[in-house]
């Protein structure tokens, strides 16, 4: 059977990570309480899209969330994608949950509740998917801002010139943020003594225009 994957809310962020999904194999299924956004996502094929309030567990039921793999809260409201987490593990026995939040300071406290995975920014969901039921093909490119910036995943290959280097010695263009390194079982928030090493998966919010060369800088060898 395919893991299931439900995503509650966020319309951008749906309409990407249903599509990367849905091409890799999975089952797909989005709620959303806004009608318009409903319509327009029921033209992803092979998604299933439900419309109503993720938060309230008659919608849950009705879109059948039971069993599934993994929930994905992204409203924009933090006491929201709480709820809907705590819904989805406790009612409908979703193995595991991720909430994205607005306020950092929040992070421990959705743990504390039973929520697996809690970010501040969309751009680690599709990585937190990949650790949690093995989506080891994807690889992240998600435009943001309309598509003025774009979250990228790249992997620091073997002989880099910036492996063993820190961030602040590495000459990436101004409009490059590497927002997290994930390393083995580790993530890692990163600074500029931060050192690289082969093999780390680099999440990175940069401008479109200086993506490749940021990539470049990242994996040339």
């Amino acid at each position: 059977m395919k893991p299931r994957v439900i995503l509650i809310d966020g319309y951008d962020e749906t309409r990407y990570l249903a599509k990367s999904l849905i091409e890799n194999g999975y089952k797909v299924t989005a709620i959303n309480e806004d009608l318009a956004k409903c319509e327009l996502l029921a033209g992803i094929n092979k998604l299933q899209v439900f419309h109503g309030d993720g938060s309230k567990p008659f919608v849950l039921d009705d879109a059948d969330v039971y069993d599934a793999d993994i929930a994905v809260a992204m409203s924009p409201f933090d006491d929201a994608n709480l709820v809907i987490c705590e819904l989805c593990k406790k009612k409908f026995n979703i193995k595991k949950t991720v909430a994205v939040v607005s306020d950092p300071k929040k992070t421990d406290f959705f743990r504390t509740m039973g929520v697996d995975s809690v970010v501040c920014a969309i751009s680690a969901i599709s990585n937190i998917i990949e650790q949690h039921i093995l989506l080891s093909d994807i690889r992240t490119v998600m435009p943001i801002g309309e598509g003025r910036a774009e979250v990228v995943q790249v992997n620091v290959p073997e002989n880099a010139k910036v492996a063993g280097k820190k961030l602040c010695d590495i000459d990436l263009p101004k409009e490059t943020i590497i927002g997290c390194v994930l390393r083995g079982s580790r993530t890692i928030i990163p600074h500029g003594q931060t050192m690289l090493e082969t093999g780390d998966n680099l999440i990175l919010i940069v401008a479109g225009t200086h993506k490749e060369t940021a990539i470049r800088k990242l994996t040339s060898k």
